[in-house]
């Protein structure tokens, strides 16, 4: 990325924090809007101020809702196995 485009991102929505490292960033989903483009399913680590961020993912809708059903059924087998 050239020094002169900046990345631009708005948190339009915090969904829920995931984790806390010992350093204080916290892992993550929200709906963000990128370069202002259509706001997509964010999961990644953010510094406390929200000022930087980590590498993450990003997520339509449909791929939110498969990755939903895939965990859904991934936690129905863990609890079998307990």
């Amino acid at each position: 990325m050239a020094k002169d485009s900046e990345l631009k991102f708005e948190i339009i929505n915090r969904i829920g924090a995931i984790s806390t490292s010992p350093s204080g960033w916290i892992t993550e989903l929200n709906r963000v809007s990128w370069n202002g483009k259509e706001p997509k399913y964010d999961l990644r680590p953010w510094a406390p101020d929200h000022a930087k961020m980590g590498k993450g993912i990003t997520l339509s809708e449909e791929e939110l809702i498969s990755l939903s059903e895939l965990l859904q059924k991934e936690v129905a087998f863990l609890r079998e196995e307990a």
